[in-house]
């Protein structure tokens, strides 16, 4: 069965954040994903899973001015200095939390930016990230984002990720693959979980358009979710969605698949 994993940066924000894990893990989740924990000692963190009784599937490697706006570091030239430094703090904190992936954003690189050497500065990022957690036993993932929300995001493809992963060279590299993200950029979602599956490491999910819970939109979740059950997949499925009510009145996806 689907072992779900609540986004707790979007879903939940009716209580504190360090009190998210608990109202997940009443909600029927048994494990979570915090997209930056960095506003809290990690400790901190640490307590509040513990606590709750539930695992940290998967944060971020920080990454820098992307979420306000900028371009970001993994595939920024002139940033790996930078990333470095970011990958350092994800170490330090994984270290507490014991994430079972940490994912890194590409960004959203400049037009003064060379594709082509903006790919190189991102494998070489993906490489250095990879090594860095492998080394604490735990994953690298990187997503294709679309670039109807985020324009000039780097990686925005099924395609395009595993070729950049390919660049890198690094066993423990896999895709986090967004099902609401590749909605819009692809399509074909059941088929491409089903050629790709050996090479994710990480799903999330939202219905499009809009990015709110399952059944506000146009993918067919129970069907995905059946194609799931049958794949030997063994990561977790994270809810990664704006809720369009509480978060607890927009969880009726997961009735029959608690765990």
């Amino acid at each position: 069965m689907i072992r779900f994993s609540a986004n707790l940066s979007m879903l939940f924000l009716e209580v504190p954040e360090l009190e998210r894990p608990a109202a997940a893990r009443r909600a029927g989740f048994d494990a979570v994903e915090v997209q930056f924990p960095y506003g809290h000692e990690a400790g901190q963190w640490r307590d509040a899973l513990q606590a709750a009784g539930v695992d940290l599937a998967l944060c971020n490697v920080p990454a820098g001015d992307l979420m306000s706006g900028g371009q970001g570091l993994a595939g920024v030239p002139g940033r790996q200095a930078a990333f470095r430094e970011a990958v350092a703090q994800a170490a330090q904190v994984a270290q507490v939390l014991r994430p079972r992936h940490i994912n890194v954003l590409a960004g959203c690189p400049g037009p003064e930016h060379e594709r082509e050497r903006c790919l190189d500065t991102l494998a070489g990022n993906l490489a250095h990230a990879a090594q860095v957690l492998g080394d604490l036993g735990i994953g690298v993932v990187t997503e294709a984002v679309n670039t109807v929300d985020r324009p000039r995001y780097l990686i925005d493809t099924t395609r395009a990720a595993l070729e950049v992963i390919d660049r890198a060279g690094h066993p423990n590299l896999r895709i986090q693959y967004d099902l609401y993200h590749m909605q819009i950029m692809e399509g074909d979602l059941i088929r491409s979980l089903r050629t790709h599956c050996a090479r994710i490491g990480h799903i999330q999910f939202a219905d499009t358009p809009g990015r709110h819970e399952p059944g506000t939109g146009e993918i067919h979740f129970a069907n995905v979710f059946a194609a799931l059950d049958e794949l030997p997949y063994d990561g977790f499925v994270g809810a990664e969605y704006v809720p369009s009510g509480r978060t607890e009145d927009t969880l009726g996806w997961m009735q029959g698949r608690r765990r």
